[in-house]
């Protein structure tokens, strides 16, 4: 009875630092990702270019938001160019992870 009774807290135990992990996003495959699905547009630096947004440095709650509104439709992508469409929400934060690890771009003066 007390064996079964454990076997869920255990369960929870184990698995919660995943869950942490996962929401917190992973660099690494973030740049994997990035560079087939974001570079082309916002470049290999995450800095854009004259009619693309830079991403680099960009706050990784933000960014997966705008990923999220991209996919729901709540936010249009007029070009066509956002193929966010297969990305999991995991993947919108690995990617967001990878490119707020990049300096953003300098300011203007």
């Amino acid at each position: 009875m007390l064996l079964m009774k454990l076997i869920p807290v255990v369960a929870v135990i184990i698995l919660f630092p995943v869950s942490v992990a996962m929401a917190e996003g992973d660099p690494v495959r973030g740049k994997l990702l990035a560079e087939t699905d974001c570079a082309d547009c916002h470049g290999d630096d995450g800095l854009g270019d004259y009619d693309r947004p830079p991403i680099a440095g960009m706050n990784p709650k933000e960014h997966i938001k705008e990923l999220m509104n991209y996919k729901t439709g709540k936010r249009k992508d007029e070009n066509e160019d956002m193929d966010v469409a297969d990305l999991s929400e995991q993947d919108m934060a690995d990617v967001a992870a990878y490119y707020a690890s990049l300096p953003p771009p300098p300011q203007k003066q």
